[in-house]
């Protein structure tokens, strides 16, 4: 009999297993692939891998405009997917000692709720049963394959690819055809391009990025198009052939050739096949319906991570995860989405926290919204020739209070937990000014900003 199951070893399951393991439960977890779920294997680390060489192979080719000279520089795409092997299996492996350590009991298996009743839960993996007091649902997500004519063939005959089979594809397509412009098929894209290949991004919407501000949307755009990348705004993906997607843009039908297709319009719960119904746990379109405890409508039952489709990133499901076994532990404890980062790993990076330009008008609020440039800031004019990034702040007039800022450039990634921090703790422009940067950074770009907002 275990104190509790937790269904999935991504972000939120292995991350709440070693924190209920320290309060002192005895924590079993099934994972029925490898540790570390979709972001460790076939998402977040392996696409920044590969993002990371394309990088310095971009440094390289431009390398002239900061004084360094060479010939011929060329990047091993093979190499590339081998090294981004040897980095997943290093992680994976350290998230297996540290479950070993925190004394976590780890099930490779599926695992499916078959019932509950006076004593807990019960729960199949393999040919085994198991017992749980409580009850951690992080199944996580998979990528969304709509019914567009041609595609489900396209996929069989490996034509077509989701986030998964990208990242072992070893040969680099002449042509590589993304049907979306999100997260995932902009880093993708970022990767392909800086490696060679005629990217064509084909977006429903009228923008790229999401719901990205659309200041920092238009930036991205403005450098992807300088790069060479083909984007397809407001075009409706029709059907996928044997060598080209058709779609539809401005009322006409087009084609767009290729030779590989990459399919990422999104992500979907994975909540089907692991006994929700067994014990009535409510599901919305397909996620699982949970309050800002973490807790489902069945009483002694969380879940975390994408499951609940609430935010559907790595870093929020670590959170949730913790504030589920901080509840399960009698320590109240709340998520706050308002102050979440989100970060797309593109040359140049974007990162942002809180409202946008666009929330701002759609929730009628009363903010202060302005842009000023990183080339304030000295280190990124050394560092980043050409550059045109930009610190987007939001701040809220009545109070001065830092309720949102929106970054384009590189370090993006790594500044913005600082700005969410000044959004989760609603902190006013004067504190801010207070704070002391270090100098030279990019990110106190952020500290000069609040001295002319």
């Amino acid at each position: 009999m275990y104190d509790l199951i937790i269904l999935g070893g991504g972000p939120a399951g292995y991350n709440a297993a070693e924190r209920a393991a320290h309060g002192g439960l005895k924590t079993l977890l099934i994972e029925g692939r490898a540790l570390g779920g979709v972001c460790l294997n076939e998402g977040c680390v392996p696409t920044k891998t590969l993002l990371y060489s394309a990088k310095i192979f971009d440094y390289a080719k431009h390398s002239a405009e900061y004084g360094v000279k060479f010939e011929n520089a060329s990047i091993d795409h093979s190499a590339v997917i081998d090294r981004k092997g040897r980095v997943v299996k290093t992680l994976v492996g350290g998230i297996g000692a540290s479950m070993k350590r925190a004394g976590v009991t780890v099930v490779n298996a599926y695992g499916t709720i078959m019932g509950k009743d006076a004593s807990g839960f019960t729960v199949k993996a393999g040919d085994e049963e198991y017992k749980g007091a409580k009850l951690l649902i992080c199944t996580g997500s998979t990528a969304a394959v709509p019914p567009i004519p041609g595609l489900r063939e396209a996929v069989d005959s490996a034509f077509a690819m989701t986030n998964r089979e990208i990242l072992d594809m070893k040969n680099v397509p002449e042509k590589l055809v993304v049907i979306g412009g999100g997260v995932i098929g902009l880093e993708m894209a970022s990767y392909f391009n800086s490696i060679g290949s005629k990217v064509t991004v084909i977006e429903m919407l009228d923008h790229i990025a999401g719901p990205t501000d659309s200041e920092i949307s238009k930036i991205l755009y403005k450098n992807y198009v300088k790069k060479g990348v083909t984007f397809l705004l407001g075009a409706k993906v029709t059907s996928v052939g044997k060598d080209c997607v058709n779609y539809e843009l401005n009322g006409k039908e087009e084609s767009a050739p290729a030779d590989a297709v990459l399919v990422s319009i999104g992500r979907r719960a994975m909540t089907q096949g692991i006994g929700l119904e067994n014990i009535g746990v409510l599901t919305e379109r397909g996620a699982i319906v949970t309050n800002d405890k973490l807790e489902t409508n069945v009483s002694g039952v969380w879940a975390a991570g994408d499951v609940n489709g609430k935010s559907m990133l790595a870093h929020t499901a670590y959170r949730e995860g913790e504030v589920a076994v901080n509840n399960m532990l009698g320590k109240p404890d709340r998520m706050n989405y308002n102050s979440g980062p989100a970060v797309i790993y593109t040359n140049p990076e974007v990162a942002s926290v809180g409202e946008t330009t666009e929330t701002v008008k759609a929730k009628g609020l009363d903010a202060k919204v302005e842009s000023f440039t990183l080339k304030y800031s000295g280190r990124y004019i050394a560092e980043n020739e050409g550059g045109d990034g930009i610190v987007k702040l939001i701040i809220d007039k009545e109070h001065r209070k830092v309720i949102g800022v929106h970054m384009i450039g590189n370090y993006a990634s790594e500044i913005i937990y600082g700005a969410a921090l000044m959004v989760d703790r609603e902190m006013r422009v004067e504190q801010v000014q207070k704070i002391v940067f270090p100098h030279p950074t990019v990110g106190e770009v952020i500290r000069e900003a609040m001295f002319m907002i």
